[in-house]
């Protein structure tokens, strides 16, 4: 005969409904009691069906999460977080992958939806966010994280990016930069505040922002150490070299500092190098990064806060922002004694010479 939870029940002496909520970890239901039903349903190898539950309850217990990189440290950080946080209170997580396509992004908002899922979570790589709104129109609550749009209001938690970009530009300058790039990210909303964070402190500090020290990165995750290693040498072939530059994410630091030292750059002597994450790259490079630490495990943890605050409201919550605040990693990577403004400093054309010799 097949065990079901109506089997378990008649046998202990409680209501299924008891039994469905020890199974999810709910806080109504007693130690006790939930250890006594846990012991049978390890003894019977129960196995609870979710999508018949989810026919008759109307919850799943599932939480989709869609982000741009699996194994990516900032994503996998935050699935992390989210998953931990939401699975002490019996909820599973169901992850994928966007790599970064709107197209299979979509495809996969809709394949978890069809998993009757009680909230979907993604950091979204759309530029338009028509897919979203679509899903915001059905039941399923929708929570952004990392990337938001500024015309569509939602649930979301990320870190201050605009302060993310002060931090890191306030620190180079405070190290005695005077010259400082910038290798930007995307146009979503992390790379637009990353960047304007840069520019204020450069012009609050009345430094000079020549159009060529802001480079693009094609791609800033999948391919991030050889784009910054590209950024690099662009860099290098300016009349007059950066002495700092801030890096969008860590990956791209670090291959900006594998590039330099292979050039014959000193970091930091000649040139200043921080990211932003603090994704704990540093046993992979020889000059360990300084960076900024965006609180990921953080980030997943709220969101799951967040979560739980929706599926139990009575009434439907406002939509709210969740925003960490980014605090500074420093270490070898800008460790450099803060020189004067007026000090003389190699031109690019002599860096290149040098790296020559």
């Amino acid at each position: 005969m097949a065990v079901n939870m109506k089997g378990i029940a008649r046998d202990l002496g409680v209501s299924t409904v008891t039994v469905s909520k020890a199974l999810r970890n709910h806080p109504d239901i007693s130690k006790t009691t939930r250890a006594r039903i846990l012991d049978r349903v390890k003894e019977l190898g129960y196995r609870p069906n979710l999508t018949a539950r989810s026919l008759v309850t109307g919850h799943s217990s599932l939480i989709g999460l869609i982000v741009p990189d699996l194994i990516h440290p900032f994503f996998a950080d935050v699935a992390k977080g989210l998953s931990s946080a939401v699975r002490q209170r019996g909820y599973f997580l169901l992850i994928s992958s966007s790599e970064e396509d709107p197209e299979l992004e979509a495809q996969e908002i809709d394949h978890m939806l069809a998993h009757r899922l009680d909230a979907l979570v993604i950091a979204s790589c759309q530029t338009d966010p028509t897919a979203l709104r679509n899903v915001q129109r059905g039941e399923t609550p929708l929570i952004l994280v990392d990337r938001s749009f500024k015309s569509f209001p939602s649930y979301f938690v990320g870190s201050d990016d605009y302060a993310a970009g002060k931090l890191a530009t306030e620190h180079l300058v405070n190290v005695g930069c005077r010259r400082i790039a910038h290798i930007r990210g995307p146009e979503n909303s992390v790379g637009i505040r990353r960047l304007k964070g840069f520019l204020d402190t450069i012009r609050r500090h009345g430094l000079a922002i020549p159009e060529e020290n802001i480079i693009r990165a094609p791609r800033v995750d999948v391919d991030g150490k050889l784009n910054g290693a590209a950024a690099l040498r662009q860099m290098m072939a300016l009349p007059e070299m950066a002495d700092g530059v801030f890096c969008y994410n860590d990956v791209i630091a670090m291959g900006v500092i594998k590039e330099a030292l292979s050039q014959g750059i000193n970091v930091p002597e000649d040139l200043a190098v921080i990211g932003c994450g603090n994704l704990h790259y540093d046993a992979e490079i020889r000059v360990p990064l300084s960076s900024i630490d965006q609180r990921s495990n953080q980030i997943g943890g709220r969101a799951a806060k967040l979560i739980l605050e929706i599926l139990g409201s009575e009434t439907p919550m406002e939509f709210q922002d969740v925003i960490l605040q980014p605090k500074l990693a420093a270490r070898a990577s800008t460790e450099r004694t803060a020189r004067s403004s007026s000090t003389p400093a190699k031109t690019g054309a002599q860096r290149r010479s040098a790296a020559n010799v």
